[in-house]
């Protein structure tokens, strides 16, 4: 197609966005093309639809998505239903009665709302997602319900309700469910301002970022991942930074990284880690400021998954091979490996993919089982193994639900 259109591979990768030798590795079927958007792009200037491309890509949310099989979507089909509408509309046409018994009820069981929150992070960092979703069904309603109550402690209500919310849009976010991760996390922002956090703000403008990446709003995601940057530069910048801010501003320009690696460009993926780097060398350790895995490792796993995304699966090994995952989270080490298995597969390495892929799923099965990259490469595994895969490697697909 290339040639009919009288294109060099480098012509054609500077249309697109790539390099020479990423268009190479595309057409010697090195390196699968996943991205619906990477596709209509080749689709455009190549002149052809994006099924004469891939032709199971034709419908891609569907098939990346996996609803037929998805866990938990009648939880997380309750949890959008609960983010429709006013939060507590009831509350607005209560009497000054039972308002002054709800200020005293929200006084009582603020250490309780406390603990119900951070119990909903650690399942999402050990990628429960359904338990998660199963968890914010009653605690948002009674978090909403405590930030109306007339209460000294109304600040603290709100920062918990904005974690309650943004930990919404991580699990909205990781089960592809975009639109309601979209909603979570601009929720999660308001609570934020009201209660006058302004790192709990940024925080929420992280996950929106998040979503917008997911959903593949590239130029939003950037937008909102750098309007924060922006803000947190001078207080990053100072000779006794808080720990909190560089945890931050180092996970946004993590963001950046993914977001211009995901675009096909080198230059801004680089400079997003080289300056998540530094702040992570000046943290010095790895912390868990509102629930980011901001440190040198975490910086180290999204190193790997820059290269990934750039099709520079050597240099993604060469990374992985230094990087000790196990003080992370559950769900980031998966991540990682799910990442390792996906630069293996782009080198045909099918053995070395299949064992990533099955240590990830022994950490967490629902993300493997459910993550579209995840299943991305246990297809292109069964493409590669023809009409005999592995034993395991078919367990792996039945499980995840996968058809080559």
């Amino acid at each position: 197609m290339r040639r009919r259109r009288g294109l060099s591979q480098k012509e054609l990768g500077a249309a697109i966005r790539r390099s020479e030798s990423w268009v190479s590795q595309v057409e010697r079927d090195v390196l699968p093309v996943e991205r619906l958007s990477v596709l209509q792009r080749l689709a455009d200037v190549l002149g052809v639809a994006v099924r004469d491309l891939r032709p199971e890509a034709a419908e891609p949310v569907a098939a990346d998505r996996g609803d037929g099989h998805r866990p938990g979507s009648a939880v997380f089909e309750q949890l959008r239903l609960l983010l429709t509408g006013h939060p507590a509309l009831d509350q607005l046409f209560g009497d000054d009665t039972d308002r002054n018994l709800e200020t005293s009820t929200a006084v009582e069981k603020l250490p309780e709302l406390q603990q119900r929150v951070d119990l909903a992070w650690q399942l999402a960092h050990e990628s429960r997602l359904v338990e998660v979703g199963g968890s914010l069904l009653e605690l948002i309603p009674d978090l909403e319900h405590a930030a109306r109550a007339n209460t000294p402690h109304r600040a603290e209500v709100l920062t918990q309700l904005s974690r309650a919310y943004q930990v919404a849009a991580t699990a909205f976010t990781r089960q592809e469910e975009v639109d309601a991760a979209w909603v979570a996390a601009d929720r999660a922002l308001s609570a934020a301002e009201e209660s006058g956090d302004a790192l709990s703000v940024v925080a929420g403008t992280y996950r929106m970022a998040q979503a917008f990446l997911r959903l593949q709003r590239l130029e939003q995601a950037e937008q909102a991942a750098r309007v924060s940057v922006a803000a947190l530069a001078a207080q990053a910048a100072a000779e006794h930074p808080q720990p909190e801010v560089l945890s931050l501003y180092g996970s946004l320009q993590l963001m950046l990284a993914v977001i211009a690696a995901t675009d096909g460009n080198r230059t801004a993926a680089r400079t997003g880690l080289a300056a998540a780097r530094s702040a992570a060398d000046r943290l010095g350790e790895g912390r868990n400021d509102f629930d980011t895995e901001f440190g040198p490792t975490g910086v180290a796993v999204h190193a790997v998954a820059v290269a990934v995304e750039l099709g520079d699966a050597g240099e993604a090994l060469d990374i992985a091979r230094t990087v000790d995952a196990s003080i992370l989270s559950p769900e980031r080490q998966a991540r990682f490996l799910v990442d390792v298995a996906r630069a293996h597969a782009q080198r045909r390495q099918a053995s070395e993919a299949l064992e990533a892929l099955l240590d990830a799923e022994r950490l967490t099965p629902e993300l493997v089982h459910t993550d579209h990259r995840a299943r991305e490469v246990v297809r292109d595994l069964l493409q590669f193994a023809g009409r005999r895969p592995a034993e395991e490697l078919r367990e792996l697909a039945g499980r995840a639900a996968v058809t080559p």
